[in-house]
C-alpha cells in the first residue's frame, strides 16, 4: 500500500468505527486544513478529527510543524495503527496534548546531538510515538 492509501483506509476505519458507535460522521469533500473528519455524537455535541494512519510495526505517527498550533477543545487526533487485515488499533488524543507534546520532544530532538555529534537541523517533521496505552481506544473523549 502507498501512502494515500493508508491514510484514506483510516479516515475510512475511523468513520466507520463512529458509526458504528452511533456518531454522524461527515467526510469532507475538499481538502480541509486541520481536520479530516467531522462528527456529532448522540447529544449533538460537534468534534473535528484529525486522522493520522501508520501501518508500520511501531505506534509512531509523523506530523509536521503546524500541528504545534492546533488547539482547539473540539478537535481531536485519531492516530490509527493498522495491523495487516486484523483489527486497526485507535489512540484518541486531544489537540493540545498533541501539539504540547510534539513541541516539547522536537525540542529535545534538536538540542541532542545526532549520531555522529553533529547538531540536528531544524525542519517541519514532527514525530509522536505512543508506547503505552493511555489513549488506546478512548471514544469516551468525544462525549
Amino acid at each position: 500500500m502507498n501512502n494515500v492509501n493508508i491514510g484514506n483506509a483510516g479516515e475510512y476505519f475511523v468513520a466507520g468505527e463512529l458509526e458504528r458507535r452511533g456518531f454522524t460522521v461527515g467526510v469532507p469533500m475538499s481538502n480541509v486544513k486541520d481536520y479530516d473528519l467531522l462528527c456529532i455524537n448522540k447529544n449533538g455535541k460537534q468534534f473535528a478529527l484529525q486522522v493520522k494512519t501508520t501501518s508500520d510495526g511501531r505506534n509512531k505517527w509523523i506530523l509536521s510543524k503546524k500541528n504545534e498550533n492546533i488547539i482547539d477543545k473540539k478537535v481531536f487526533y485519531v492516530f490509527v495503527h493498522l495491523h495487516k487485515l486484523d483489527t486497526p488499533s485507535y489512540f484518541i488524543v486531544p489537540s493540545k496534548i498533541v501539539a504540547d507534546r510534539i513541541t516539547k520532544e522536537h525540542k529535545k530532538w534538536l538540542e541532542t546531538p545526532s549520531k555522529n555529534g553533529s547538531s540536528h537541523k531544524d525542519n517541519d517533521i514532527r514525530t509522536i510515538m505512543f508506547e503505552d496505552n493511555t489513549y488506546l481506544e478512548k471514544w469516551d473523549y468525544l462525549k
